[in-house]
């Protein structure tokens, strides 16, 4: 079940709505089974086989943040997050990785049997989260809980459950215990998650369908222009596909009284690559950095141990994504761009203009998107070379077909990935005027009931694409 999709939107979403509001807010703990029973029910629709293995994670989360409190000596506690590690990233590896490092080893010409085994929705999200919350427990920034059922709403929280953000059980410890949703909040939702739907349906889809013609074509080598296009493409479907579930996640959240941590930032204005990754995805940021990159000694150490530390970190961020060489080739070039810039590069990028940092940036973003979408790394590396015209054609038809037909999407493309709104609001809330505050308070709601109209007639013609992020 997606955000997207017709069973959420006229029967899940509205029949949770009805039940959990049906109860009385007094009645906190009937209204957490009720969101837990309904995000239980929320994933087994996408893979019943999998929920054991959900209820295994939840387990052993709860079981060993009981173990790691401060109150415990203090090797069982350090055993405790041990365990909780070895654990959820054993099963991580088996059902994501086993199949990747049988086919690697076999590349050396080993033979081993490669096992069949089916990505679990969502996986790769909660075992981090569960591993979060045994290491803060341990650190003592949060009580352990003894009611496992707090414990499985934190993991299986279907807003943010198979695809972000990855949230941590300080921020919604509060709201767990005693939630006190408001009208306000609840508005505030719903315009965020019709936003989402937008940004999936009516931006994210096109692109998608210009990057899936592209990058699959059997055409032949692809003109300089066409190439581009598609990689162009790509960059605006896996920004609106992944920022819109994160919005319509956000938005879901504020319903029921929860505030999820935001997980872009415009990431596309970004004048460096440092500054790239202050801005996309920051909630996987920032667990890197909190649970790895820190422990392991972060910039506090010598310049050998500080390219370990990137190198560590961004090749696991590659393995994060996915169990293929090439998003190991992916990570490894961040990693490479982040040490150039801390290292090499960095002080004279600064003296550079804004124009040229930005477009420094986002070359090599939209190339490192080019790794990220290939089925292989040696198809990457073909797509690339077509782009800077190792083809031998500048231009053809097909790139500017798709330019001409995709005309005002790309325009709405690329306004939206520069923060317009904030500009907007900022102009009216400094103005402070009647009209301003008629057009804060009823300009969001016209135009967020212009676009629901327009998701709809989208999902009515059966334009639909799985989010990206839903297979890591």
């Amino acid at each position: 079940m997606v955000f997207s999709g017709m069973s959420f939107l006229f029967f899940f979403l509205p029949a949770l709505l009805a039940v959990y509001y049906v109860i009385p807010s007094r009645l906190r703990e009937a209204r957490n089974c009720v969101l837990l029973a309904f995000s239980l029910f929320f994933y087994v629709f996408g893979g019943l086989r999998f929920i054991l293995l959900m209820l295994a994670s939840i387990a052993i989360t709860w079981f060993c943040g009981l173990l790691a409190s401060p109150g415990n000596a203090g090797k069982k506690a350090k055993l405790a997050v041990v365990a909780a590690s070895v654990l959820g990233l054993g099963l991580l590896c088996w059902f994501k990785y086993s199949g990747f490092i049988a086919e690697s080893i076999n590349l050396l010409g080993a033979g081993i049997p490669v096992p069949k085994v089916t990505l679990p929705i969502g996986i790769s999200f909660y075992t981090f989260q569960g591993i979060s919350y045994v290491a803060d427990v341990y650190r003592g920034d949060v009580p352990a809980q003894k009611n496992p059922l707090r414990v499985a709403l934190y993991i299986a929280l279907f807003p943010q459950l198979v695809a972000g953000p990855i949230v941590r059980f300080s921020a919604i410890r509060s709201v767990i215990d005693k939630n006190r949703e408001t009208f306000e909040d609840f508005s505030a939702g719903v315009i965020r998650f019709i936003f989402g739907l937008a940004k999936k349906m009516l931006l994210a889809n096109a692109f998608g369908e210009i990057a899936d013609r592209l990058f699959s074509s059997t055409q032949g080598p692809l003109a300089v222009l066409t190439a581009w296009v598609g990689a162009l493409a790509y960059t605006g479907q896996i920004y609106f596909d992944f920022s819109a579930y994160s919005d319509m996640a956000l938005g879901l959240g504020k319903m029921f009284g929860f505030h999820f941590p935001e997980n872009f930032n415009y990431p596309y204005i970004a004048k460096s690559i440092t500054d790239f990754w202050r801005r996309w995805h920051m909630s996987l940021s920032q667990w890197f950095r909190d649970y790895l990159y820190i422990p392991l000694g972060g910039n506090r150490v010598g310049r050998l141990k500080y390219v370990r530390n990137i190198a560590v970190v961004w090749l696991l961020t590659g393995l994060w994504h996915g169990a293929a060489w090439n998003f190991v080739l992916w990570g490894g070039w961040f990693g490479l761009l982040l040490l150039g810039e801390k290292l090499i590069w960095g002080r004279f990028l600064e003296k550079t203009r804004a124009p040229l940092r930005h477009l420094y940036t986002m070359i090599l973003v939209i190339i490192s998107w080019v790794l990220f979408r290939s089925d292989t790394a040696a198809q990457a590396i073909n797509y690339i070379g077509m782009m800077f015209g190792s083809s031998g054609l500048l231009f053809d038809k097909q790139g500017f077909y798709y330019i001409i037909e995709y005309c005002p999407e790309l325009l709405v493309g690329i306004i939206a990935v520069f923060p317009l709104k904030n500009r907007i609001k900022d102009i009216l809330e400094r103005r402070r005027g009647a009209a301003s505050g008629a057009l804060l308070l009823w300009g969001p709601r016209a135009l967020g009931l212009i676009l629901l109209a327009m998701s709809y007639l989208k999902l009515a013609t059966g334009s639909f694409n799985p989010f990206i992020y839903f297979r890591f």
